[in-house]
């Protein structure tokens, strides 16, 4: 075995971020079957899916109950056989309502159970590996939710050198899930890189692991070797915020160099998509369930599960012994960006990673104090900003304003990693108004 000692990492700020009630990476089970399942319109950035059944209406397990429509839109399929009972809707706390069909589970499952056929991917061409990609539905799991195949296409038509990029950095311990998936499902994201790179055009593959995880570098690497692709391994750092776009492009591109290759253009998905997009193209299946890390520090037996689309999060606590005291916050994904849970019949959805309950205890009172002027929010911004400054120029002044150095073109250099957030002992904001302040520069822009 190749032992790797050159780790590459970006060069300022972050955090070491640990979390003791996050679930252990060393278990998973996979959760009861639901008997209602919600399936949302919208799991994704863009606008809902048009739904194609109604009230009433029977559905089978993969089947198509929402229909693309617009760019950005991705279709939604029945992760169970049931019955259509009944629509509903709610507003998110984004602002925006979201709509949902209600599955009761009846029937016989088509695929989970039974051997499911392998279709032959290799003879096909880019265009018809975007197209089973799209028809399936396949999201970007692990963040925005666009759809994959619009990524794929976006990218292709970049030109000039193409590098296809597996993000395995698992620099927060709420990504537990993704590591687990990696361990049991190894082959099918490594097969899923290379339909993704083939479909994209692109040259080669690099598999992006965490200095902790070198081993499954080596597992990626001796599996991609069946595949008629170059493919290597970077082993970056594990601080806080590695896995951002921006800080793993910049280690990347200094691995690249000192490896003597261009980098060029790069397709950065992660391990769920990658999968997902193996099982569309070579199993013909759209994505039915996924791996979520659930726990925090009010649940009773923290775990991850792997879990039906549609699933409510409520049952998912159940299944983990429930609460020991009342949460004080309930959200999905990680504590330091995590969207606030406001109703438990909330389903999990295709971009569900991670789901928490925290007690009072871990997250304070809850009061927002003045600034103290301490300076930790400058020592950890990986970018090298004054979130200070930024926050009160973006609360006390006009979107127009100039203020030297740090007026709105630093706003816009803020990609809301949350790091400031995170050491702020006053407990302000900073990245959510700021990165709002870059926003609203950006719309009078446009105007």
């Amino acid at each position: 075995m190749i032992t790797r000692t050159k780790v590459y990492t970006f060069p300022r700020g972050g955090i070491h971020f640990e979390d003791p009630s996050a679930p252990s990476r060393d278990t998973c089970v996979t959760a009861f079957l639901p008997a209602l399942s919600i399936f949302p319109l919208v799991h994704h950035t863009g606008s809902r899916a048009l739904p194609v059944v109604s009230v009433g209406d029977s559905v089978k397990e993969g089947m198509l109950i929402g229909q693309a429509r617009d760019p950005g839109s991705a279709n939604i399929h029945a992760a169970v056989p049931g019955k259509v009972i009944r629509t509903v809707s709610w507003k998110m706390i984004e602002g925006h309502t979201n709509e949902a069909l209600v599955i009761r589970l009846e029937g016989t499952f088509d695929k989970l159970g039974r051997r499911e056929e392998i279709f032959p991917w290799l003879g096909l061409t880019p265009a018809a590996l975007q197209s089973l990609i799209s028809e399936y539905g396949i999201v970007a799991m692990e963040s925005s939710g666009l759809p994959a195949s619009e990524l794929i296409a976006s990218f292709q038509a970049q030109g000039g050198p193409r590098t296809m990029v597996v993000r395995c950095v698992f620099d927060d311990p709420w990504l537990a899930a993704d590591y687990v998936l990696c361990r049991e499902r190894l082959k099918a994201v490594v097969e899923g890189s290379v339909i993704a790179a083939r479909a994209a055009l692109a040259e080669r593959i690099v598999y992006a692991v965490s200095e902790k995880e070198q081993k499954l570098g080596d597992l990626f690497l001796a599996e991609a070797s069946a595949f008629d692709i170059p493919a290597s391994v970077a082993i970056v750092g594990s601080r806080y915020p590695q896995r951002n776009r921006r800080e793993l492009e910049l280690v990347l591109r200094i691995y690249a160099k000192r490896e003597s290759f261009d980098l060029g253009n790069i397709l950065l998905l992660g391990p769920a998509t990658l999968a997902a997009i193996h099982d569309a193209v070579k199993m013909r299946r759209p994505i039915l369930d996924r791996y979520v890390a659930i726990g925090g520090s009010a649940v009773k037996k923290p775990q991850i599960m792997k879990v039906r689309i549609g699933a409510r999060i409520g049952d998912l606590f159940e299944e983990c012994g429930g609460f020991i005291g009342t949460p004080k916050r309930i959200a999905t994904g990680s504590p330091i960006l995590g969207r606030v849970v406001q109703d438990l019949d909330e389903p999990v959805i295709k971009t569900t990673y991670a789901v928490f309950a925290l007690l009072e205890d871990r997250t304070g009172d809850g009061k927002v104090r003045n600034c103290i002027s301490c300076g930790e929010c400058r020592a950890v911004c990986p970018v090298g900003l004054d979130p200070e400054e930024l926050f009160k120029a973006a609360e006390n002044t006009a979107p127009d304003a100039v203020m030297g150095s740090y007026g709105p073109v630093m706003a816009g250099r803020c990609h809301g990693c949350g790091c400031c957030d995170v050491f702020c002992p006053s407990r302000l904001p900073l990245s959510t108004v700021i990165t709002n302040y870059a926003r609203e520069i950006s719309l009078q822009g446009e105007s």
